[in-house]
């Protein structure tokens, strides 16, 4: 009976413990709904009652055991007005608090006295104001502060001095006014009280930080020594006895830190040119550093970070920073001639894209002039720039995430399944980038430059049209950079020769896209002999040969009654890889093309979609093709001829009255 009793209790304890860290969690909840009800907000984030806080909540952490909130991360979500009372003050277990950069107004929360459990405040870039709490003795576990770029009033609270674990205070650009209270807190070990209205002298505690820290206040140059009150000896002897011993003692100082300098300084010598792999290893090293500091140097020159961090074109909806951003972890997607790009997950589920630039040696005005250009393009079949940062050692550009992939992924299976696109899909694409890069060609004055069009920079927008990408980055590298065997396929003869990008060249590699489409081949790529085949130069030779069925894509041999579109296609793509410039239609002319094969397509044909290459059985599309191969390479044919004739009959003329032109490069 009492074993039985025992194990009652027990269980009556267990399920009271489990009781209180649902209600305490329940409770977590609801303080944070009430919150976001509660205050103005730009952008709302994926709270919803109805789902778990800890696993689904943008910004939010949980403890290990989902009991409760100790951890919110709100930066840059466009909150507005004070605080309001009685709603974060309730997390009585919340360890991180950041809602930097935001618009936050009023005085300091007062029942943030209740969170004890603080270990880091983030309320930099907001418009807070009043005075600082008087008594910071609550949070005793606070090691980070950071409440600068607000407008803070008063002078800075002495029970500062009371928190042993501090380790980071950034007050800066304030309205502090005062003097500076004596922190003798050994864990101190960044600081920053920069541009407030501070007077009087900085306390010996802090003289050992940077003059910067306590830039642009208006404190006293003189920095008073800890003064050393004289002891008047009892007699001459004793004074005399000790100033022979101290001389001694510092001459033989002097003499062991003058050889400990030298023999330090020659093991020094020996290490370095003894092991110079290690030596270079270290230097290599060096701008890795560098990159540390400047993440982490907080607001030590806060101009400077105000020009670094992200700017976002006008209307984002995204709200992150940089930090944000480097915290996220990355996919690469693929590595192109400007550099690597990347698939970045967010910690609040926020799924971009991001290009990180590389070798791009151009003035931070020219660059920001050009990205802003391109952040103010809208069109749907261009993928917006979303924002983009610029240090001296790093440049990143920011995108939205197309899940679909690009048209290249899609249509030669890298990166995953191979699917198969239908002919009207492939329409689709041709004319939706046609439309994007007529767009582009009319920006500037009608003087803008793609630059680097190609299919893995081309992808499906919501109508699954073609949507093109990586704008602007050609006219801003002078020269282009030598291309990869890839990209050197869809380089005009030109571009090659001169490095330089024009709009008559992104006509020709818009020409090399619409062969891609009918094709099905890369612009460069191997047989099974291990060849290499130019597919401009395969494609002229093919149509000259009369071979001109050999070079639509098998896969599109199951989709009756669309040879005249293909070959109408054909006769486009031919015209914009015209070796001369001057002979490349414009893209408004390309479009208009394109269009009216649309416009003749048939109307009985099935509805277009984009299916797996399993979406039918391997007998039927086998048994398709075979029936129609035969009758469709013959109406091919004699499409393509009767439609080239007219273009052969003028070479001809053209031909007596010129020299004859060099074979296709």
């Amino acid at each position: 009976m009492d074993r039985q009793s025992f194990i009652l209790v027990g269980i009556l304890l267990l399920e009271a413990i489990i009781g209180c860290a649902v209600a305490d969690l329940v409770e977590d909840k609801q303080a944070l709904l009430d919150f976001l009800q509660t205050i103005p907000h730009a952008h709302t984030p994926n709270w919803n009652k109805d789902s778990s806080v800890c696993q689904s909540w943008t910004g939010v952490a949980c403890s290990a055991d989902s009991s409760r909130v100790i951890s919110l991360r709100l930066p840059g979500v466009g909150f507005r007005g004070p605080i309001p009372p009685n709603t974060l003050g309730r997390l009585s277990a919340i360890q991180i608090l950041s809602l930097r950069l935001n618009n936050f107004s009023g005085p300091f929360p007062s029942d943030f006295s209740n969170l004890r459990n603080l270990t880091a405040l983030y309320f930099q870039f907001n418009s807070f104001s009043g005075l600082l709490p008087q008594d910071f003795s609550a949070w005793k576990n606070l090691a980070i502060i950071d409440l600068s770029n607000n407008g803070f009033s008063g002078s800075i609270p002495s029970s500062m001095s009371n928190l042993t674990h501090l380790s980071a205070l950034n007050l800066a650009n304030n309205l502090l006014s005062g003097e500076i209270p004596d922190l003798n807190i050994p864990s101190l070990q960044e600081l920053n009280l920069a541009n407030n209205h501070l007077t009087g002298m900085v306390p010996p505690s802090l003289q050992r930080f940077p003059s910067w820290v306590f830039a642009g206040n208006n404190l006293s140059p003189e920095i008073t020594p800890p003064s050393i009150s004289p002891v008047e000896p009892p007699n001459p002897q004793p004074t005399k006895k000790s100033s022979k011993l101290s001389e001694s003692a510092l001459l033989g100082i002097i003499i062991g830190g003058c050889v400990l300098g030298f023999v330090l300084s020659a093991l020094l010598i020996i290490l370095c040119y003894s092991n110079p792999d290690k030596n270079k290893e270290t230097s290599s090293k060096k701008p890795q550093k560098k990159e540390g500091s400047l993440k982490k140097k907080g607001a030590a020159a806060e101009s400077q970070e105000k020009d670094n961090k992200i700017v976002f074109s006008e209307g984002c909806n995204y709200a992150f920073d940089l930090e944000d951003l480097l915290r996220a972890s990355a996919e690469v997607l693929g590595k192109g001639m400007f550099g690597t790009t990347y698939k970045a997950a967010l910690e609040d589920s926020t799924t971009v894209v991001v290009k990180r630039l590389k070798d791009i040696n151009v003035a931070r005005r020219e660059f920001d002039q050009q990205m802003q250009t391109v952040g103010q393009m809208r069109h749907e079949n261009i993928a917006p720039l979303r924002g983009y940062y610029c240090s001296k050692d790093e440049k990143l550009l920011i995108y939205d995430y197309y899940s679909q992939g690009s048209v290249s992924s899609v249509l030669h299976g890298g990166g995953g399944e191979k699917r198969i696109l239908s002919w009207d899909i492939r329409m689709q694409i041709a004319i939706g980038t046609a439309r994007g890069l007529a767009y582009i060609h009319t920006q500037n004055n009608g003087k803008f430059i793609h630059g680097n069009l190609k299919a893995s920079n081309v992808f499906f927008n919501e109508q699954r049209y073609g949507c093109i990408s990586d704008i602007g980055l050609a006219t801003i590298i002078n020269p282009i950079p030598p291309t990869s065997a890839r990209a050197a396929g869809y380089r005009a003869p030109e571009v090659i020769d001169t490095r330089k990008a024009f709009q008559a060249s992104d006509v020709y590699s818009f020409g090399v896209l619409l062969f891609e489409l009918l094709t099905g081949k890369s612009p460069l790529h191997t047989t099974n002999g291990n060849e290499s085949i130019h597919l401009v130069r395969w494609v002229q030779s093919v149509v000259r040969e009369e071979w001109t069925a050999e070079v639509f894509d098998v896969q599109l041999l199951r989709y009756p009654n669309i040879e005249e579109e293909m070959v109408d296609m054909l006769k486009v793509g031919m015209a914009c890889v015209d070796k001369t410039p001057e002979k490349r239609p414009k893209m408004p002319e390309v479009i208009k093309l394109l269009e009216d094969i649309r416009r003749g397509s048939s109307a009985n044909r099935p509805s277009s979609e984009i299916r797996s290459e399993g979406s039918s059985s391997p007998a039927a599309t086998a048994a398709a093709a075979e029936m129609g191969q035969s009758s469709m390479l013959q109406q091919t044919q004699i499409a393509f001829s009767s439609a080239m004739q007219s273009q052969a009959d003028s070479a001809a003329s053209q031909s007596q009255a010129e020299p004859p032109a060099a074979a296709p490069q």
